[in-house]
């Protein structure tokens, strides 16, 4: 034996005790916190003054478990909240198909989906839900009306609607179908042929729906392509990797997973690109999550998208929901995120009240107003041509545009009406569904409708300060105006009233107007906008 592998030898055995001691503290201390469990809960089902159900005792200290993990996305579901976050998911789910919201209390149909039994049945936009089965909707949540309309697939619920204008009630009894929420509500082709898709979410179509949409654009001789994933919250894993895979060569990394333990699963493309050749622009804001910040990180690291917009949020925690007796579930943090280039898509976060973790999961990101030197502190990385891409937690653009365009007074009437803007919103709502039948497409907003708006808002008891209504005319107008095209013509109508104030769209389009290729788009970013050239 040498003396090399002598000393080794010593040194594992003087390691030994040690490692021992640390095992056996560590299982006193296990030991010594089942017991005070025990105890705790043994006392406050023994000797607290209410008396408490074993079963909800048990299920509050699981959810205080897991609540003490101080993570925004661990979550204990019950059988019910499981059924949502799958509906929310999937996007599909049995129901009736309305969007409702509530408006100053009042639970509202705010959008009728198509091929559903609610537009079988002639339900309209601005109805009121009065009522479910036997019960009054009266003081109910709009979550709480959502929860009991959706059910399983064949079964039917009785709902009552008031409809403004008509006095009496009217009913109607649905069966439930499959409903399907899009995840591309519609894709437009804009001046130069530069083709526009915006994708909402991840459902179990997105993938689908979206090289669908490409397809079809591209056969009427788009030349270029602006995806649009801005307030795009993520959603089903697998999706978000086929929309990455529709625009990859076979083989590139799409991304990776870092786990507690195990070495990180890698994911990759493995199809030719679908989409092959045509200039690709990627718009993301400080409110693009999880998947869509996995797509945008993936095209911007193998140099096949531009990234136009703010920083997404930083969503880039792994979660798997592991089943539990009852039908109930847990779903745990167990991984991180990376970008091909080695980049975390974690963005650390400091909340200012470590309890309170769902308020700071989806608090607005500061990255909304980022300049255009704020991303030069950022750790750098580099893309597959070489390009420098930053690091430090979301994904931050090639091409900074900060969407500020509330003027000064309009923030300051935004910000003085806010408490109220529930029922501001309903009031809005309920005059352009007046408005809605007299106009063409192409239709202006009138002054006297300004006029209308805020004589209702004084009618329904909510004090605005003339001065300051007027001073946030062009706001107004384009609240009136997109609120009016949406419910006359939709979505579509309403987003192509949208562009001209739209400056991110327009940097992009800009950008696409005048590079030919993806080269040229990079080359264009590197130099920056025309003013600064």
């Amino acid at each position: 034996m040498t003396r090399r592998l002598r000393a080794t030898v010593v040194a594992g055995a003087l390691l030994l005790p040690a490692v021992i001691g640390g095992f056996s503290f560590r299982e006193r201390a296990a030991h010594d916190g089942a017991r005070v469990f025990d105890q705790v809960m043994s006392l406050v089902s023994d000797r607290f003054v209410d008396t408490v159900d074993a079963s909800a005792l048990y299920e509050k200290a699981a959810r205080g478990l897991v609540t003490q993990l101080h993570d925004p996305y661990s979550e204990l579901f019950s059988p019910t909240e499981l059924k949502r976050f799958s509906t929310q998911s999937t996007g599909r789910y049995g129901g009736i198909g309305m969007q409702i919201e509530n408006q100053d209390g009042q639970i509202v149909v705010v959008h009728v989906f198509s091929h559903s039994p609610a537009q079988a049945a002639g339900v309209q936009d601005g109805d009121h839900i009065v009522g479910i089965d036997t019960a009054s909707t009266r003081g109910w949540s709009s979550q709480q009306v959502s929860d009991v309309l959706i059910g399983t697939v064949g079964t039917q619920v009785k709902v009552r609607f008031s409809r403004p204008g008509v006095s009496e009630p009217i009913d109607y009894t649905f069966t439930r179908a499959e409903i399907h929420v899009p995840a591309v509500p519609y894709a437009l082709m804009l001046n130069d042929k530069i083709a526009y898709i915006p994708l909402q979410t991840f459902n179990e179509d997105a993938a689908d729906e979206l090289q669908n949409a490409v397809n079809g654009l591209v056969k009427q001789g788009a030349k270029s392509i602006v995806l649009d994933l801005r307030n795009n919250p993520g959603g089903i894993l697998d999706q978000g990797l086929q929309v990455a895979d529709l625009f990859l060569k076979s083989g590139q990394q799409i991304a990776s997973v870092r786990m507690r333990q195990g070495p990180p699963q890698v994911y990759t493309a493995h199809d030719d690109e679908h989409v092959q050749s045509v200039p690709l622009v990627v718009m993301v804001d400080g409110y693009s999550a999880s998947a869509a910040e996995i797509v945008t990180g993936a095209l911007q690291d193998h140099d096949r998208a531009l990234v136009v917009g703010t920083t997404s949020f930083g969503k880039g925690l792994v979660q798997t929901v592991f089943p539990i007796d009852g039908g109930w579930a847990l779903k745990l943090t167990t991984g991180k995120w990376y970008t091909p280039s080695g980049r975390s898509i974690q963005k650390n976060r400091k909340p200012a009240n470590p309890d309170d973790v769902q308020a700071n999961a989806t608090e607005a990101p500061p990255d909304s107003l980022e300049k255009e030197s704020v991303k030069q502190n950022r750790p750098a990385y580099r893309s597959d041509a070489g390009r420098t891409v930053y690091g430090g937690g979301g994904i931050t653009p090639d091409v900074i545009v900060a969407d500020d365009t509330i003027t000064t007074p309009e923030q300051q009437f935004f910000k003085a009406i806010a408490p109220k803007y529930p029922a501001v919103r309903g009031v809005l709502y309920s005059y352009a569904l007046q408005l809605k039948s007299t106009v063409s497409p192409a239709f202006t907003v009138k002054p006297e409708w300004r006029d209308e708006f805020y004589r209702r808002l004084q009618a329904a008891k909510i004090t605005v300060d003339r001065a300051q209504y007027d001073s946030a005319a062009p706001l107004i107008d384009r609240w009136i105006g997109n609120q009016v095209a949406e419910l006359a013509f939709g979505d579509s109508t309403e987003f192509r009233r949208q562009i001209p104030d739209d400056k991110q769209l327009q940097r992009a389009m800009e950008l696409l107007r005048k590079g030919a290729t993806q080269k040229d788009l990079f080359s264009m970013a590197q130099a920056g906008p025309p003013e600064k050239r």
